[in-house]
């Protein structure tokens, strides 16, 4: 698995963890700084820069993962196909094509822009705030995923009506239902009227 940022890995000199780093924006998405990424997500949080990506197969299924129970992040709960924050100065696409292959060990054979979503969401269970300026991404999946375990419990493929049923029986991450709206109407350009988004 790739060393980065966001896997966190003692890399320092005195073996401790670096700091990774999160892009703090203005509500227009304009970068005004950076933060810490524990204490950007600290009561009452720190709107910053991160994208949500979505993928479907040949049949209009939505990819959904699992988080890893290891993540300090709504562990065990299932979200988008993945999500995560760019390096700060790094592009939104190339984060979210980079955590996509990081976490499903796969790469999109299509991904779009799909817009971008400001939302405040309070995590109850660990008590964080998801503050953030979301870019959305919507694309295609054609290889087989390999999973890195680190990062992600499991995987589904569902369709829309699967997505409701799971949603009512499943914890699912606070962000999930605000991004999977806000991206909607590029997954219906995506994916076509007929698989039901």
């Amino acid at each position: 698995m790739p060393i980065t940022p966001a896997t966190a890995t003692p890399s320092s000199s005195n073996g401790t963890a670096e700091a990774i780093l999160l892009e703090l924006v203005d509500e227009n998405g304009v970068t005004i700084g950076t933060a810490e990424k524990l204490s950007a997500h600290q009561p009452p949080g720190r709107l910053h820069r991160a994208f949500s990506v979505f993928l479907f197969d040949e049949r209009g299924r939505l990819l959904i993962q699992q988080r890893a129970l290891g993540k300090y992040h709504s562990p065990g709960v299932w979200s988008n196909t993945c999500c995560g924050h760019p390096y700060p100065g790094e592009a939104p696409f190339a984060a979210a094509a980079r955590r996509t292959f990081e976490e499903l060990g796969v790469s999109p054979s299509l991904l779009a822009e799909a817009g971008t979503v400001r939302y405040n969401h309070p995590d109850p269970a660990s008590g964080l705030v998801e503050q953030e300026y979301n870019h959305l991404f919507v694309g295609l999946v054609q290889a087989e995923l390999r999973p890195d375990p680190e990062e992600v419990a499991g995987t589904a493929f569902v369709s829309p009506a699967e997505l409701t049923e799971r949603h009512a029986q499943d914890t699912f991450s606070a962000w999930f239902m605000t991004v999977l709206d806000a991206a909607r109407p590029a997954v219906r350009e995506l994916t076509g009227t007929s698989a039901g988004w």
